[in-house]
């Protein structure tokens, strides 16, 4: 009976959908007994690790291996029950191992991994760049908030072989702050055999860890209150330029990108590959979503948009004032202020944006790789929205701004946000 308990177990794990667990009710249907006739035989099997049990105590769904199981005193308490509650059980890797043909699995190593008993959400971690194929084909659909993403084809026209599906995936840091993508292996085994294949050629052996972030919406399933830095940046161009219409003016910024951030540009976020060409990219793109994004007609001509320049033989000659040259004279007139050190530094850090679009398009650069464009690009973020965000704090002190309700998200009021 004790054998037969076992491959009962087995052959329903192995032959089911998702590597599931029988349920306790299941198995007694299946063999004919009662739970008191065949407990010492589950006793037996577990001391002798065998299989393993999960009730909806140890997790939310215990007809999967989510994340593992229970210490062995925890599941012979379990075990020893006078009456089972919602109980799956499992076969224990050691016992795969014997009846698993790796050769059943070919060309899905994800999957082959499920058979072995690896729980589900047990993740790997994989190079950035195993990104750039999705993003850079749009037959393909590829979104992330910096702190997950998914992937899912949309082109019928792709052969079944290139139909790639990614319901969810993540990213993950090792000990220097750098990044890596992580997916749980219930996702992968969603791939095709051939896109399994590319992504095993990207893994990483390093050992990385998940985005807190990440960690809290599919490991705990609980709410996570942080946005990524890229979502808050968005964010408040946004409410600049409501503040601006409650000013009675036109928009701050011609393009805001949406209340949630819906028209947010797809190269907008972390880097794929510390590449050069990918930072200076990046860099153009930035500069782009800031200073030409300026609307001169904010300024309702308040300033002059043009200034006077003495040339070497003696002759005046006119130039129009740059974008963030006309915001910064608008400040300094309009905005007051016994310290301007916080705009000052404000400002600097879009200029700096600025010069750095302005000398890749004047000079010829080998591309190269480099893991600090990822730390560069991080702390370029981050000065930036610090500096639109107190350009909005700025705007909030205006009279008209001040008498008008606007609804500042608690996440950006109390600057939940992740960095990473």
């Amino acid at each position: 009976m004790k054998l037969k308990i076992q491959n009962i177990i087995i052959k329903y794990y192995l032959e089911s959908q998702d590597f599931n667990g029988i349920q306790i009710w299941n198995l007694l249907r299946t063999i004919g007994k009662e739970w008191n006739e065949i407990k010492p035989h589950i006793l037996d099997l577990i001391k002798s690790d065998s299989i393993r049990i999960i009730d909806d105590e140890k997790d939310i769904n215990p007809n999967i291996i989510r994340v593992g199981f229970d210490p062995l005193e925890v599941q012979l308490k379990k075990a020893n029950a006078d009456t089972p509650g919602y109980m799956c059980l499992y076969p224990t890797k050691s016992i795969l191992k014997k009846f698993v043909d790796p050769s059943d699995y070919n060309s899905e190593p994800y999957k082959l991994r499920l058979a072995l008993g690896e729980a589900q959400l047990s993740y790997v971690s994989f190079d950035l760049s195993v990104l750039e194929f999705y993003r850079n084909d749009p037959r393909y659909r590829y979104e992330n908030d910096d702190i997950q993403g998914h992937i899912y084809y949309n082109d019928e026209q792709l052969p079944e072989s290139d139909r790639a599906f990614l319901k969810t995936y993540g990213f993950a840091y090792d000990e220097d702050f750098n990044r890596a993508v992580a997916v749980f292996l219930r996702y992968l085994t969603g791939l095709t055999p051939e896109h399994q294949q590319i992504w095993k050629a990207k893994e990483l052996k390093v050992n990385y860890k998940l985005h807190p972030g990440y960690y809290r919406n599919l490991i705990t399933c609980s709410w996570d209150c942080k946005v990524s830095i890229c979502k808050a940046l968005l964010m408040e161009l946004y409410i600049i330029n409501i503040m601006a219409n409650a000013m009675g003016r036109p928009p701050l910024f011609n393009e805001d990108y949406g209340q949630y951030g819906e028209k947010r540009p797809k190269r907008f976020g972390f880097l794929i590959r510390p590449t050069l060409e990918e930072f200076n990219n990046f860099i153009h793109l930035f500069d782009k979503m800031l200073s030409d994004n300026i609307n001169k007609e904010f300024f309702q001509n308040d300033i002059s948009y043009e200034i006077e320049m003495k040339r070497k033989d003696g002759k005046i000659q006119v130039q129009q004032k740059g974008t963030l040259k006309i915001l910064d004279d608008w400040i300094r007139i309009f905005y007051n202020t016994h310290d301007l050190r916080p705009w000052e530094k404000s400002i600097e850090t879009l200029r700096k944006i600025r010069k750095m679009r302005q000398t890749p398009a004047h000079k010829v650069n080998e591309d190269q790789f480099d893991q600090n464009y990822f730390k560069e690009q991080r702390m370029i973020i981050i000065d930036a929205y610090l500096a639109v965000r107190t350009l909005r704090l700025m705007f909030a002190t205006h009279p008209k701004v001040k008498s008008t309700k606007i609804e500042i998200p608690d996440w950006l009021e109390k600057h939940q946000i992740w960095t990473m």
